[in-house]
């Protein structure tokens, strides 16, 4: 059992998000114990904070849009961007999708995904490489939840979005418009208040929506 494993086993509950509780992941109940032992147990690997270990509004929200969609991804070849938690691609998963890559940079997120995947008995494929380096492979649904919280991040990830737009693939984000977020680029497909915890937000419910490019 990997160093990963071990940490998410160990720090973290089964729960189901709020909005999806059809799926059941590995997630902290509390947001600065496990953030304090991120830094404290595995500050010397330079592993980045516990992303993966929250359901974050955005993807609560895309996760729910996708299950009440089907029909948009399945029997297609899925990729969730910078995936975390694993949340939307289990959605995508279970909602019929011939095929779901979960891209991250985090082993841990990757662990996490893996974990969550066997829990809920779903097939999900996982990639640590940063896929925003190079153009968009052939995807037909590209999902992104909750990436626009960082300025140069945020660049990125609408750069890789149009460029898969423009190669053909839908590109669904969900998002409550974070501080990078660029509104002007993306149109709205459905709104959902999302059960989140103050620690983590500015409120009890989070009002976020699912776009596209």
């Amino acid at each position: 059992m990997s160093d990963a494993t071990v940490f998410i086993r160990s720090n973290t509950r089964l729960l189901a998000p709020p909005l999806v509780p059809e799926i059941r992941l590995h997630l902290a109940e509390e947001c600065v114990p496990i953030w304090q032992k991120t830094e404290e147990q595995l500050g010397e690997m330079n592993v980045p904070p516990p992303y993966w270990a929250f359901a974050w509004a955005g993807g609560q929200a895309l996760a729910r849009y996708v299950l009440d969609n089907r029909a948009l991804v399945a029997g297609k070849a899925v990729l969730d961007l910078g995936a975390g938690s694993g949340l939307t691609a289990l959605a995508a998963a279970r909602a019929g999708a011939r095929s779901v890559l979960a891209a991250d940079i985090d082993r841990f997120s990757l662990a996490a995904i893996r974990l969550n995947a066997a829990e809920n008995g779903l097939a999900v494929a996982t990639t640590g490489d940063d896929l925003l380096a190079a153009p968009p492979a052939a995807f037909e649904v590209v999902l992104v939840g909750d990436l626009f919280y960082e300025r140069v991040l945020a660049e990125r990830v609408l750069a890789f979005a149009e460029a898969a737009k423009a190669a053909g693939a839908l590109v669904l984000v969900g998002d409550p418009q974070r501080n990078y977020f660029p509104r002007d680029r993306f149109e709205p497909v459905a709104r959902y208040d999302v059960p989140v915890t103050r620690e983590l937000e500015d409120a009890e419910i989070k009002r976020a929506a699912v776009w596209k490019v």
